[in-house]
């Protein structure tokens, strides 16, 4: 091992991101471009991969730039990435068919309905790959881009297509196109992956009308993909780890056994509990997922998730369209101006409701308001609907696992928000642990890549480098967040009549 520092590279779904992370596992610095979201149509989400890739790229020449880093410097560089984000691009120019498919985007539901819509294959579907047919993953939008780009369809039959999920086409790209790779926690979400047979399931990619030529090798989220070989990029910085940005959450948050659970409020909510090397059969409406595992574990790791498609996005919306705040951190204030929110219930269905619900069609909802409903109580609203669903995973969770939830560790933008965490401890009825570095994600794969070169020798390690920032216990009687968790399945009820 040599060098002083990992990068990590963290791809989100509104910004990319390079951190700098030293040996005691301090966020040293970052650089954060954002790049544009496109909503051709209602429902439809888009981002252009190539401003995905200058935004990544941007940021990491930023940082060695500020910092006067050369490669010599830099032990290796680990990559998080938003996941399901589907692209397909031509090999030979490096050039992108059409846009990406956001993971948010609905438009693929008739390719579900049309494919997926007999309980048998619903049934195949997730005893092999742990999901439930939906459009949020990618097998659906890689068979609309087949089906509706001229040539498309002719030209991945030909093998002249590549298909990856963000991290796949950002190390297609740092490698001068040398590896076309991805890890499992990444494959496991395009339900294509068999994640028990841990290989690409040519059943479901005959399903889904889709090459196998087309798909990635998939390699083990802490190991080798390659080095850096991108004009303006510092070459041969070795890429040692890879994972989707929530299962990245989970390694940063030192959540390696398990029963450990975390949550990351971002853009989205994503709950995700530790099962160990037994794949859990969600009963509740869960999806069974791939954790990422420290090199030499010797055999694949499991989680429990559950998604909530609009989590923090609620705070865009109420400050970017509604413009009842200049600032998400305005939120915090706000909310404390009313000892509630009067009764008012935001539930943020913009994209439809992800688990435990799978309602695509739902739309959102606000209840409960009267003539004295003001800014704060709506702002309130929205910053408790992140908590309302976040505990509908939780409870979904604990059915699941058939034990009580003790601690659950927080990360995330949205975790910035104390009245959001203590507000969360109260429904939930649990300690909420947020760390002094809430970066999980890039921590994630930082970590990955760091275990990879030898830069930290073990998990171990890594466990004593966590320090914990806050702890929020219960200040709520249990009476009333019985009745306020009532109220929000009632407004849930109405929201997906």
């Amino acid at each position: 091992m040599s060098g002083q520092y990992v990068v990590a590279l963290d791809q989100g779904t509104t910004s990319s991101r390079a951190v700098l992370i030293d040996h005691q596992g301090r966020m040293v610095d970052f650089v954060q471009r954002p790049f544009q979201q496109i909503y051709p149509q209602p429902g439809w989400v888009e981002h252009n991969p190539q401003e995905i890739l200058f935004s990544q790229l941007g940021s990491l020449t930023e940082l060695l730039a500020r910092h006067n880093l050369t490669e010599r410097q830099i032990a290796a560089i680990g990559i998080d990435n938003q996941r399901e984000t589907t692209i397909v691009w031509d090999p030979s120019t490096g050039q992108p068919i059409a846009n990406a498919i956001v993971w948010q985007c609905r438009r693929t539901e008739p390719i579900i309905n049309e494919l997926c819509g007999t309980p048998d294959v619903r049934r195949r579907i997730q005893e092999k790959t742990g999901l439930l047919p939906d459009p949020y993953f990618s097998a659906s939008k890689i068979r609309w881009l087949l089906d509706n780009v001229p040539g498309a369809r002719e030209r991945a039959e030909a093998g002249e297509l590549y298909f990856g999920t963000v991290d796949s086409y950002l190390i297609w790209v740092l490698t001068g196109g040398m590896v076309h790779a991805t890890d499992p926690t990444n494959a496991s979400r395009t339900m294509l992956y068999n994640i028990h047979q841990m290989c690409w399931d040519q059943e479901l990619l005959d399903l889904f009308g889709i090459p196998a030529s087309m798909m990635p090798e998939v390699r083990p989220s802490a190991s080798p993909f390659g080095e850096t070989s991108y004009p303006g990029v510092p070459a041969g910085i070795p890429i040692c780890g890879v994972a989707g940005d929530q299962q990245a959450a989970l390694f940063g948050q030192c959540c390696f056994r398990a029963g450990q659970a975390k949550n990351t409020y971002g853009t989205g909510c994503f709950l995700l509990m530790h099962t160990g090397d037994k794949p859990a059969r969600s009963t509740h409406e869960l999806v069974t997922t791939i954790a990422a595992s420290a090199p030499g574990v010797g055999h694949t790791e499991y989680a429990l998730e559950g998604s909530v498609f609009v989590g923090g996005a609620v705070m865009q919306w109420i400050r970017d369209e509604l413009g009842l705040i200049h600032s998400a951190a305005e939120s915090e204030m706000l909310a404390e101006c009313v000892p509630d929110t009067g009764g008012v219930y935001i539930v943020p269905a913009f994209t439809g409701m992800g688990a435990p619900y799978w309602k695509p069609n739902a739309r959102g909802t606000i209840t409960g308001i009267t003539r004295g409903t003001n800014r704060s109580h709506i702002v309130r609203a929205a910053v408790e609907s992140m908590a309302y669903q976040v505990a509908d995973l939780a409870h979904a969770m604990e059915a699941d696992a058939g034990k009580r939830m003790e601690v659950l560790n927080a990360d995330g933008g949205a975790a910035q928000n104390r009245f959001l965490l203590q507000f969360q401890s109260d429904i939930l009825r649990c300690q909420i642990h947020r760390p002094l570095n809430t970066e999980t994600t890039a921590l994630g794969a930082a970590y990955l890549a760091g275990l990879a070169c030898g830069f930290w020798e073990d998990t171990g390690e890594l466990s004593e480098l966590r320090t914990k920032d806050l702890v929020f216990t219960p200040q709520m009687s249990e009476d009333r967040a019985n009745a306020l968790m009532a109220g929000w399945a009632d407004a849930v009820r109405r929201t997906i009549l």
